[in-house]
């Protein structure tokens, strides 16, 4: 849409809501209700100036400061000119100028973009192109359905892309745990005594009401330690997607990455774009895809993270094929340490990927007797099962 005209209430209304549907479709939390006071608003606005109109949207649009750039970048591509399919091209393909980086891609915006634009193209479509367009469907939903069989490690550049949109749409919210703490409740298990007698002295001595406490309930915590070895690079990246997922719903997980040492990722993951956080990660942490030192990495953990993290019945998900050669009585020692610390400790081991899988090697004989549970994670289907089963325990 081109604000420099002036549009009519029908093609101001679709706009808005077009526009809103592209910032929910690029992961900001948007409302048909929002979309309605977007449009009241522009009522009071003059349409013919641009910045009035952005500060408009903005301050119905955007809750936190780090939305109001994908904002912006939504706003100049949608609202600008016609020419916002050219913009999205434009996004998709890297820059590089002379003297400069290039700048980071937003490819939540882009995919939106990009769904929007086939959107129009299908309403547009004629009903000759039905039958194709259902065939075309269902070839791509085989294609998905065999994507989540495939190892991780197997997948092209652009099973990859696709992988990692099937990942990040997940949204697991972990299951509540009752905890020994009480709260004060309308209803409950427990009658307060103490609060339905004050209330019977403001109310002139009669005990009409009582008072009840309820069990509080939270979510668990839970601490991942992630192998970032070479053998191990594939499945990490796919792990840290489920992660990010992870904590844009607001869950209690803390990350950390060991190769030949310990680097905490959790407030890196916490971007909202898991391609710019994931890629920020590869470049801060200098031992992505080196060797690995399980047993000196989980003692850093022991000595300086432990105590902070592991509290309120933390699990532990410790992901690695646990080859490591070197100072196997410092590995025992050490998983035997953070076994102590932890509720409980899950070993997520991409070697279970072979149904012939035998604990031969010095470092998994080390973390097998430590270890509560031992699962795979080597394709969609083993991470999915993993997500569904820590969202019912």
């Amino acid at each position: 849409m081109n604000l420099t005209c002036e549009p009519g209430p029908a093609t101001l209304a679709r706009n808005v809501v077009h526009f809103v549907r592209l910032l929910r479709g690029a992961g900001l939390p948007m409302s048909p209700a929002q979309a309605v006071d977007a449009l009241e608003a522009l009522r009071w606005i003059d349409l013919d100036r641009r910045d009035d109109v952005r500060a408009a949207l903005a301050a119905l649009l955007v809750r936190a400061p780090d939305e109001r750039d994908l904002f912006n970048a939504a706003f100049d591509l949608f609202w600008r000119d016609p020419d916002w399919e050219g913009k999205l091209r434009a996004l998709l393909l890297p820059k590089v100028t002379s003297g400069m980086p290039p700048p980071k891609r937003n490819n939540r915006l882009a995919d939106a973009l990009a769904v929007h634009h086939a959107n129009q193209r299908e309403q547009s479509a004629p009903p000759a192109d039905k039958d194709r367009q259902e065939l075309h469907a269902r070839v791509t939903f085989s294609a998905e359905e065999r994507l989540r069989h495939r190892d991780f490690d197997t997948l092209t550049a652009d099973e990859w892309r696709t992988l990692r949109h099937l990942i990040r749409a997940q949204r697991l919210p972990l299951a509540m745990e009752r905890t020994r703490r009480l709260k004060a409740a309308s209803r409950g298990t427990h009658a307060d005594l103490r609060a339905s007698a004050r209330h019977a002295v403001r109310a002139g001595g009669d005990w009409t009401v009582w008072k009840y406490r309820a069990v509080v309930e939270r979510k668990p915590p839970l601490v991942l330690l992630l192998d970032i070895s070479g053998s191990m690079s594939n499945y990490s990246r796919a792990v840290l997607y489920f992660c990010h997922a992870l904590l844009q719903s607001r869950e209690r997980l803390q990350v950390f990455l060991f190769g030949t040492r310990l680097s905490n990722a959790t407030r890196a993951l916490k971007e909202r774009d898991p391609d710019v956080a994931i890629a920020a990660l590869a470049d801060q942490v200098v031992d992505w895809s080196g060797g690995t030192r399980i047993g000196a990495a989980l003692a850093e953990f022991n000595r300086r993270w432990a105590r902070r993290v592991l509290t309120g019945r933390a699990t532990v998900l410790l992901v690695t094929d646990g080859l490591d050669h070197e100072a196997i009585d410092v590995l025992d020692t050490e998983m035997a340490r953070l076994r102590r610390f932890a509720h409980r400790v899950v070993w997520l081991n991409p070697l279970l990927r072979y149904s012939e899988f035998s604990p031969k090697a010095r470092g998994v004989q080390a973390i097998l007797p430590h270890v509560d549970a031992h699962k795979p994670v080597h394709n969609l289907d083993s991470l999915a099962a993993f997500g569904r089963a820590i969202s019912r325990n």
